[in-house]
């Protein structure tokens, strides 16, 4: 992603946060139809981790212009909160003694490949309209599998770009000295105009600017001049 040419709510294009947002819709349903929120506070509870799982990816994604740091570390945050909701749906079944759909159960196997597809909020509300809450929480379970797989897959981004780019303060120095002309380069190393080194291409200390010719010694030594000769005569 071009972090220079983003576009307003443009974090909708993240499939992450699309499937975060069906996971979010979906607690929504289950929580208003099978919990009573005035006795249980597991309705609270798994909207927040619902919520949080959807609007870090956005924060962090939005704060990825100021630092590269706070947006890998909030995508880690809404993986976790995606974790701990996962981990309610599993214990509404189980202390409920309902069926876990695991990878091989028949329904796991007609769902998982159809909800790979889709990432519209819409078709799983349609999905879930009216079926019981086994079947709902079941479909929230293979949602919510599918989008940690999706925030594990933008974090690997996140690292391989922080390690061929650097953070954004390297980023914005290495801009700042290509725009100025000198300062210090990714491998530490004084740069002036593009070129390592103290002095620029045309100036006189350059190694290919011509060096002047020293002066040449004398091969013979001179001789003394002789004395005229006087005329005896």
């Amino acid at each position: 992603m071009d972090y220079k040419h983003k576009k307003i709510d443009s974090y909708r294009t993240l499939l992450a946060f699309q499937k975060a947002e069906c996971v979010y819709d979906i607690t929504f349903y289950f929580v208003s139809h099978f919990l009573d929120r005035s006795h249980d506070r597991t309705v609270d509870q798994m909207l927040q981790a619902a919520r949080s799982g959807k609007q870090n990816i956005v924060e962090g994604y939005s704060d990825a212009e100021g630092s590269t740091e706070i947006e890998h570390k909030l995508t880690t945050v809404a993986k976790g909160s995606l974790e701990e909701l996962k981990e309610d749906y599993r214990d509404y079944l189980r202390v409920r003694h309902f069926e876990i759909w695991g990878p091989q159960h028949e329904k796991y196997q007609a769902c998982q490949p159809l909800f790979k597809k889709h990432n519209d909020t819409t078709y799983y509300q349609r999905q879930i309209n009216g079926r019981s809450d086994e079947e709902i929480a079941n479909i929230a379970l293979i949602v919510i599998h599918q989008a940690l797989s999706l925030i594990r897959g933008l974090i690997d981004w996140q690292d391989e770009k922080f390690l061929r780019e650097g953070g954004v303060k390297e980023q914005r120095y290495q801009a700042r000295v290509e725009s100025r002309g000198y300062g210090y380069g990714k491998d530490g190393r004084f740069v002036i105009n593009g070129r390592d080194g103290r002095c620029s291409r045309d100036s006189r200390c350059s190694t290919n600017a011509p060096q002047p010719t020293p002066p040449t010694t004398p091969t013979t030594t001179p001789t003394a001049p002789t004395q005229p000769t006087r005329n005896n005569g």
